[in-house]
């Protein structure tokens, strides 16, 4: 039988049963961070209270009013033991459990997924509570699926900087560009120059629409011993605890970032660019190819 044939509340009930497995393994590593603290570094901490590993674990829902393409992120590192190192394993796994299923709901269901996000605070009363109490809505996909990075072997010195570069870049056909123009305000003077500029070009060329990305941290690991493909070192984006094993039970080497994202572009524009330097479109943030 397949997701299409599958009645709804089928469906809805093995999402229950994951997320019920996604709180319990968060519980089980909470606890086991609080029981025996590990060696931390924590970015901009608020308080030195063990549970705040629990509460950012948890914290997979919508503020209020929050733009749903943005997520809170807790910069941190902490050096693991063989246990705390399962149990976040454990973590990404029920994580990954819920990804597929929601987007199976999506896919086959697509009118129940806003029904199947608000449903599961009720399956635990506490984080119930503490969403009203907070203010907070719906389960919010991107935080409640997004993956604690782990290390894969000890780690010798790790490396964080913000990330101020990073732009999303969609082709996009001039006949594509007109009609997103035409779902403007295609009266406004700035709108018809825009049209007149579209017009003057090939019909059958491909322009660039560029989204600029938030600032994010990467972590740069420098691994104790190279790994079985021979690499000595990873880059990773981190928005949640970056999970390294404990090496003779203490913290890697740290070279913490920034108080904040630098201002301007860090880094050197290449010589390859394939953009032209001026936007096209301002109003769609779209460039033509050199």
């Amino acid at each position: 039988m397949t997701d299409a044939t599958l009645p709804l509340y089928h469906l809805l009930h093995e999402l229950d049963a994951h997320f019920d497995q996604l709180v319990a393994t968060i519980e089980r590593a909470a606890a086991l961070y609080e029981f025996n603290p590990p060696p931390t570094w924590r970015f901009h901490p608020d308080a030195n209270d063990p549970i705040w590993l629990r509460e950012a674990l948890l914290d997979m829902w919508h503020q209020q009013g929050q733009d749903g393409r943005e997520t809170r992120n807790y910069i941190a590192v902490i050096a693991a033991n063989d246990d705390l190192l399962a149990a976040c394993h454990q973590i990404n796994h029920a994580k990954a459990n819920i990804s597929d299923l929601l987007a199976r709901i999506k896919q086959s269901h697509p009118n129940a997924l806003s029904d199947a996000k608000s449903r599961l605070p009720g399956r635990h009363p506490y984080i119930d509570d503490i969403l009203r109490k907070s203010g907070f809505a719906r389960l919010h996909l991107k935080q409640c699926w997004r993956q604690l990075p782990i290390a894969p072997a000890p780690v010798s010195r790790v490396r964080l900087a913000w990330y101020s570069s990073g732009r999303s870049i969609k082709r996009v056909s001039v006949q594509e560009a007109e009609q997103k123009l035409l779902q403007l305000d295609s009266d406004a003077p700035h709108i018809r120059i825009q049209l007149r500029k579209l017009a003057s070009i090939p019909s059958g060329e491909i322009l660039a629409q560029v989204q600029t990305q938030a600032p994010l941290m990467r972590a740069n690991l420098f691994f104790v011993e190279p790994l079985a493909d021979g690499h000595t070192r990873r880059a990773l984006n981190i928005a949640m605890p970056l999970i390294v094993p404990a090496n003779e039970g203490r913290l890697p080497h740290l070279k913490a970032p920034a108080e904040t994202p630098p201002a301007t572009r860090t880094r050197a524009k290449r010589s390859d660019e394939k953009l032209e330097d001026d936007v096209y479109l301002p109003s769609l943030r779209i460039y033509r190819y050199r």
